[in-house]
């Protein structure tokens, strides 16, 4: 299968560009099924799940147009269906956000059960906590569909999430934007992706007040109109190339971001003795010495991301000492990968919720897997770090959510490729 060839220990060094935010276009392009005139949306980064809605959306009737590989044009009118029947929704967790798009447009929705990556219990049942409150109704057909209709149409509701949920947060506000009165999220998201929705509808003729902090008020509209809107940086990709630089004692400048946005990665970067200078839109990460313990607690934002907790994991695995690492977001899978992390020497125990790190000299180059999207960056990190060549397969996990890394990390000074099957035509820079 294809796979990603790596030879370890090269110190990475120059500047990297920071995409588009994969978890902000994920929602952002359900979103524009709600415009009653074209969008245009700018800063996408070019990925499967981006290249995924896109498909789905010009299955459902809207025209979809790729101008370039960033921007993304939608006219959302000739859509007449309520239905996601398109099989590439089963591939893709965002696909969910297509529900409370639909409902806010037609009233009711039948999308197929969620997809992506597979590392733990992540329930829907704050979305559709949410929905009831708002005047909906819900099933299952065959299993496989979940149906949701408001048969006496939307109307604001007072919510309260049991848990802060990005998912159910960016779901009930894309639902209540065009719900009858006011609807008020108690215990919200605050992650910066829910912020950058909230700004795309408003910039839509929405009244969205609050994103960002744990209650956010809706005041229904009756219409949206498009227009032209950039979505914000990744902030889980500008950390990832942070840790890459601090594992080979580097010295990379991330360009394109927003410091604030990774400020607690970049306080466990500093507390393991990495040094991090911000600037207006720049990080710069240098390290020249072996990192120091720490432990990390995932938390909702502004904590430490769940989406960096395999790469921190991975970076803690040579720091000195031992390191606890708490994952507190998804129960369940999310330490899977670990047993890919010790075929190259790593030493981690896993208890439940808590994995202890026992940092050892040097990680050894070895074939593992990617269990998911951010399992299998953490692979290329390791495969950075280690003594040695390392092949990381299942690389279409990797894929959904990180654009053109082999060409970025080459462009740093990482000794990687890409290896296709025999049958598939190589790899090039489009």
């Amino acid at each position: 299968m294809d796979k990603y060839v790596i030879h370890g220990g090269k110190r990475l060094c120059g500047e990297v560009v920071i995409s588009g935010a994969k978890n902000a276009a994920v929602a952002i392009l359900p979103a524009t099924i709600l415009s009653d005139s074209p969008c245009r949306i700018e800063n996408l980064p070019d990925i499967s799940d981006v290249k995924n809605a896109a498909a789905i959306l010009r299955e459902m009737g809207a025209h979809v147009v790729f101008p370039d590989r960033h921007t993304l044009e939608i006219d959302p009118r000739p859509i007449d269906t309520h239905v996601v029947c398109s099989e590439v929704a089963r591939h893709m967790r965002g696909s969910y956000y297509f529900i409370g798009a639909l409902l806010g447009r037609c009233r009711r929705a039948l999308v197929p059960l969620p997809g992506g990556c597979d590392f733990g219990v992540r329930p829907i049942d704050q979305h559709l906590k949410g929905f009831e409150a708002l005047g909906c109704q819900h099933s299952l057909d065959n299993g496989a569909m979940i149906s949701v209709s408001a048969p006496n149409d939307l109307y604001g509701a007072h919510i309260y999430l049991d848990v802060v949920s990005v998912g159910a947060t960016m779901n009930i506000i894309l639902t209540a934007v065009k719900a009858r009165g006011v609807t008020v999220i108690e215990n919200a998201a605050r992650e910066p992706h829910v912020v950058d929705l909230a700004n795309f509808l408003n910039t839509m003729g929405a009244d969205i007040r609050g994103a960002g902090t744990d209650t956010i008020k809706i005041h229904g509209v009756q219409q949206l109109r498009g227009g032209t809107y950039t979505i914000i940086p990744d902030q889980i990709e500008a950390g990832t190339y942070m840790m890459m630089a601090a594992a080979t004692r580097g010295d990379v400048t991330v360009k394109s971001v927003t410091p604030k946005h990774l400020e607690s990665i970049s306080a466990k970067l500093v507390e393991m003795g990495v040094n991090v200078e911000e600037g207006d839109d720049t990080v710069r990460v240098t390290c020249d010495r072996q990192l120091r313990k720490c432990n990390v607690k995932t938390q909702p934002h502004p904590g430490f991301p769940t989406d960096m907790q395999p790469q921190i994991t991975t970076l803690l695995s040579t720091a000195g000492g031992i390191s606890m690492v708490t994952e507190n977001i998804f129960s369940g899978g999310r330490f899977k990968y670990v047993d890919e992390l010790r075929k190259m020497g790593a030493q981690i125990t896993v208890e439940g919720s808590l994995a202890v790190v026992e940092g050892v000299t040097q990680l050894k180059g070895a074939p593992v897997r990617a269990l998911d999207l951010r399992a299998g960056v953490a692979m290329i990190l390791a495969g950075l770090m280690a003594n040695g060549v390392s092949q990381v397969e299942n690389i279409q996990f990797i894929e959904r959510g990180y654009e053109n890394i082999v060409e970025k990390l080459a462009g740093l000074g990482a000794d990687i490729f890409y290896q296709p099957e025999p049958q598939h035509a190589l790899y090039h820079i489009s």
